[in-house]
């Protein structure tokens, strides 16, 4: 029960990952793959093109493709709509994180 809990907190913070740099600039699914990976997910593309694929028939990310090196790749740009879920994430991670991180009840117990 645990694990699944862990894995679907984990699936909400890849997708605000993915929001953030979708936002930043076009993403492709390797570099996100790789990105995650400097965070500690190993995520592979049987996660990545799922959910992006998800979020893309959601409205979250547009895509558009362009042939590098002789491949295909779909670039991903956070949407109107993305930027707004970006954006209300952001002030619901700030308060969370700070209930969390610093939480002075539990520093106040600890004593």
């Amino acid at each position: 029960m645990s694990d699944d809990v862990l894995r679907h907190l984990h699936l909400g913070f890849i997708r605000l990952h993915i929001l953030y740099h979708a936002d930043k600039e076009p993403i492709c699914g390797v570099e996100l793959m790789e990105e995650l990976g400097e965070h500690g997910y190993d995520v592979g593309p049987g996660t990545i093109y799922p959910v992006l694929h998800q979020m893309q028939l959601a409205g979250l990310l547009a895509a558009s493709s362009k042939v590098v090196d002789g491949k295909r790749r779909n670039n991903l740009r956070a949407t109107a709509a993305g930027r707004k879920l970006l954006g209300q994430a952001r002030i619901k991670l700030r308060e969370l994180a700070g209930e969390v991180l610093d939480d002075k009840d539990a520093r106040k117990k600890r004593r």
